[in-house]
């Protein structure tokens, strides 16, 4: 035992004796230094100053159109002068085709003749009671019969002395007036809006008549971009002061804006419908269409034959003798103006 406590007491005598000689930790500095990088702005050479190509290098110049700017100044000197360019304009003879079903002046005595001269004593009775002088004539869809009924009314409102009226073709797309005077239909009123043409090249006086005529003009393929020029609106301004109507044919509501934006440069609109051809769905959709920009009434075109006789067989007994028979043309015949039911 003595051995084995000789033995322990000398490893604890060599362990307090002998130092422990643990890792030398590494040495921190008081702050740590990090290289520094140089700065790429530094380094690097200046770059040079950003510079950019005028505009007109990159085509951000306007860009100028066939129309509007090279219309204003003729334009202005047209209006300017309108009264002259009305008074001197060409005058062409009343010479419609057979197919055309217009009023002949001299047949005033006609069932249809008799049936516009009604739309015309309403309209002129509105007139004295509002400021009525533009008024635009258009329909729901194709064929129901605007330009017809636009036509005969200028006709029957030119009947009257004293007056002057004007009927101007605004159916950029598919232009009939002209056909139905048997006029040329350029140069007319695309060509005066997209400066090409003056007021006194497109205004035609119908031959002893009180009715004056502006026809379309060329076929354009951007209508409603010519209707929306200020020149256009100037146009309407300056001749209902020197008209006592101005009426316009307009495209069909349903499948173009262009009525849409004509309405709201009128003083009223009239819409017409066909009796079998217009569903109420599309007068519905029309009028709706308008936003009631003073929808002055419809007129119901395309009355029966036998029915129109009925109504007038007691004032025909007095307008004609027993040999004397009225020409009606068959299906187009203006039965009359009603007031448009407001939505």
């Amino acid at each position: 035992m003595s051995r084995v406590h000789d033995a322990l007491r000398k490893a604890a005598t060599e362990k307090t004796e002998t130092p422990v000689k643990r890792p030398t930790p590494p040495a921190v500095p008081d702050a740590e230094v990090q290289p520094e990088t140089p700065r790429a702005e530094e380094d690097a050479p200046a770059a040079a100053p950003v510079t950019y190509p005028p505009a007109a290098a990159l085509n951000y110049a306007p860009v100028a159109t066939d129309y509007g700017v090279e219309a204003s100044s003729s334009t202005t000197r047209d209006l300017e002068n309108l009264e002259e360019l009305i008074v001197n304009c060409r005058s062409v003879p009343f010479t419609p085709g057979h197919d055309t079903l217009l009023m002949n002046p001299a047949r005033p005595k006609d069932a249809p003749s008799e049936e516009f001269r009604s739309l015309r004593t309403r309209l002129n009775h509105l007139q004295s009671s509002q400021n009525l002088h533009t008024i635009v004539i258009s329909s729901a869809s194709p064929g129901e019969g605007k330009s017809f009924t636009a036509a005969n009314l200028a006709i029957s409102q030119a009947q009257l002395t004293g007056k002057r009226i004007l009927l101007a073709d605004f159916d950029f797309r598919r232009p009939s007036i002209s056909k139905l005077f048997g006029i040329s239909p350029a140069p007319g009123l695309t060509d005066y809006l997209r400066g090409k043409a003056r007021i006194g090249d497109m205004l035609h006086h119908i031959a002893d008549s009180n009715l004056y005529v502006l026809t379309a003009g060329e076929i354009v393929t951007n209508p409603l971009e010519l209707l929306n020029l200020p020149e256009c609106n100037r146009l309407l301004e300056a001749l209902r002061d020197h008209f006592d109507w101005v009426i316009l044919d307009s495209p069909p509501l349903l499948f173009a804006a262009d009525g849409n934006l004509l309405s709201t440069m009128a003083d009223g609109t009239i819409l017409v419908v066909r009796i079998g051809n217009t569903t109420y769905d599309s007068i519905t959709r029309a009028v709706q269409s308008l936003c009631e920009n003073n929808v002055l009434g419809v007129v119901v075109n395309g009355a029966n034959h036998n029915e129109l006789y009925n109504r007038y067989s007691y004032y025909h007994s007095y307008y004609y003798s027993s040999d004397e028979k009225p020409a009606l043309p068959p299906g187009n015949t203006v039965e009359s103006l009603e007031p448009a039911a407001k939505r």
